[in-house]
């Protein structure tokens, strides 16, 4: 029978289902999961060991090594996790990740097939996924993420041929390149890490495999050598996301793209050793009745009479998904065991070769570059350290201020520029935060984040203004230096008052920015902004009364005016972000 362009649309769609169903699986693991993860990884980072086992288990809990490794990144450019930390749960979710070739194996391609079972628990599902309630709805998206998974494995098994001869030049193609030993290898370890940075999940990739030989397309050696590059490939994608991330979130990217490269360099040096270990392993504990070197013709002929052959060939097919199962989990465990202990010194290599940049602009995205994560909160989560970030950036552009009041004024011009540019770059942040956040809007959310994103969208509009009247306040300074007006020690004294005011009100709506908005420390923030406003009342009275006794100069006092009424305004803004804060707070 021939093999036309409509089985391979087949083919393609069949993988095409299986992606959207770990990708639907994956994503409703992690809604349900929610800020549980976040927790677990800031809280169990401590040491190499648990940061492991933190991996592993949260990617076998949302099936998803990509995912995780994304969420690590993310995590290293919020400051969350530190790059030694970030390694040891890189190395976890590398394990973790073979859950799913297993479940495959097991469930999808096993003497049980879940496959028969798919229609049925998608059926049950579909009353989930019209609840009201969102916990529900999620967990009905994650059954019927379940069942196309293993609905879509068996309509892969039933769209490849199983006579490559159907296929008009592949199956010589094949035939050509495999069982050349380290030739073979190297062809099937690069197919495998290409096919896996196009489809960007290794879990495809390893169910493409499985089910290949299954099917006898290839042998054990090349099918290993293929999911050596399929491990290769699978870290393009935290790579992507680290690309527009930090450098913390770069080496931390770079890390897992060396130790899975690591892995492939001294198993290859041992490989044909490691592969009849498994082999005998696997017949051991009764996994496959051969062991599956046999699936080298030359070998299969000389071990084996040709009325044997057959069956030999069919009872190894049989046996490959189970077998390179216990060949994924055993290779990447062992190259934990070993890295494990080299973890610090892992973290030095990757800092050496990624070394800190020099000259950092103050405003500058460091959380939401990498872009929106799987789960709206998630994403707010990325969106409230970026907008902690962007608060802390506003308070050290007041400190610059207030540092240049006493300068000469040569000096002071330098600085000017200097903050012009920063509040420059504050606008341009304003504006991309504020993009996020639409962004995030424009997902389905519930009321509770809905009321956390207006706040948000508030709250970055209120620290902007607070770096608009920073900037007044540089330039009122500019124009004292520019008429060479000195004020006296009087004045000097009152304003520089006034600026402590300003910096202990910053100080304080940084700290509630970066704490949990449930515990926003209020009372403080508006005892402090009481304070401004009755100093304003003061110096306002003080000031008129000067000038009508003509005690200074009027143009002197028109700086002096706009300076402390300046101040009053930031202090304004900043309860404006703690009002917001609490509303968001009282939803939680």
């Amino acid at each position: 029978m021939d093999y036309g362009i409509f089985d391979v649309l087949k083919l393609i769609g069949s993988l095409g289902v299986f992606l959207y169903g770990m990708k639907l699986m994956s994503e409703s693991l992690q809604k349900l999961a929610g800020n549980k993860m976040r927790q677990i990884l800031t809280a169990m980072t401590s040491n190499r060991v648990t940061g492991v086992l933190t991996g592993l288990f949260i990617t076998a809990l949302i099936q998803s090594s990509s995912a995780t490794t994304v969420m690590v990144v993310s995590f290293v450019n919020a400051g969350l996790l530190d790059l030694v930390g970030s390694i040891g749960v890189i190395l976890g979710a590398n394990v973790g990740t073979t859950i799913t070739s297993w479940l495959v194996a097991v469930l999808g391609l096993g003497k049980f097939s879940m496959s028969d079972l798919a229609l049925p628990i998608i059926g049950c599902s579909l009353p989930l996924l019209f609840s009201q309630k969102r916990s529900r709805k999620t967990w009905g998206e994650m059954f019927v993420g379940f069942g196309l998974l293993f609905l879509a494995l068996r309509f892969l098994q039933e769209s490849m041929p199983t006579d490559l001869h159907t296929l008009p030049g592949v199956g010589e193609f094949i035939q050509k390149i495999s069982f050349l030993g380290f030739r073979s290898w190297m062809i099937f370890l690069l197919i495998g890490a290409g096919l896996t940075t196009i489809f960007q999940s290794s879990s495809a990739t390893v169910a493409l495999t499985l089910v290949m030989c299954s099917k006898g397309w290839i042998g054990y050696e090349d099918a290993a050598a293929m999911i050596m590059g399929e491990n290769i490939g699978t870290t393009i994608t935290a790579n992507l996301a680290a690309a527009v991330a930090n450098v913390q979130a770069k080496r931390a990217a770079l890390a897992h793209f060396i130790i899975n490269v690591f892995g492939v360099i001294w198993l290859f040096l041992i490989f044909t050793p490691f592969l009849n270990f498994i082999g005998d392993l696997c017949v051991t504990l009764h996994l496959s009745t051969y062991n599956p070197k046999f699936s080298d013709p030359k070998l299969l002929n000389e071990a084996f009479s040709p009325e044997a052959r057959a069956g030999v060939t069919a009872s190894i097919n049989a046996a490959m998904p189970l077998v390179l199962s216990l060949f994924n989990t055993l290779a990447k465990g062992i190259n934990v065991a070993i890295l494990i202990w080299f973890t610090e010194y892992l973290a030095r290599i990757v800092s050496r070769i990624i070394p800190p940049k020099k000259g950092e602009e103050t405003f500058t995205l460091k959380h939401i570059k990498i872009g929106l994560l799987s789960t709206p909160d998630a994403s707010l989560f990325q969106a409230k350290q970026e907008i902690s970030l962007y608060g802390q950036s506003t308070l050290e552009m007041f400190h610059k201020t207030i540092q240049a009041f006493d300068m000469p004024s040569g000096e002071y011009e330098k600085e000017f520029d200097y903050l012009q540019k920063m509040e420059d770059e504050s606008d341009q942040v304003e504006v991309e935060i504020a993009d996020y956040l639409t962004k995030v809007s424009e997902s389905r959310l519930t009321s509770e984040n809905s009321q956390r994103v207006r706040a948000m969208f508030k709250i970055v509009s209120e620290v902007e203004s607070v770096a608009d009247s920073i900037l007044n306040v540089a330039k009122a300074i500019y124009r004292r230096n520019e008429q060479k007006i000195t004020f006296p020690e009087e004045l000097s004294n009152k304003l520089k008052h006034m600026f402590t005011l300003i910096e202990d009100t910053l100080s304080v709506m940084c700290t509630n920015l970066a704490m949990e908005y449930k515990n926003v420390n209020a009372k403080k923030a508006y005892e402090l902004e009481k304070a401004i406003n009755d100093y304003r009342t003061i110096l306002k009275q003080e000031h008129l009364m000067a000038i009508e006794e003509k005690r200074y100069e009027y143009s002197m006092g028109i700086l002096y005016n706009d300076l402390f009424s300046e101040c009053e305004k930031i202090g304004d803004y900043t309860i404006n972000v703690t009002q917001a804060m609490k509303e968001i707070g009282h939803e939680e």
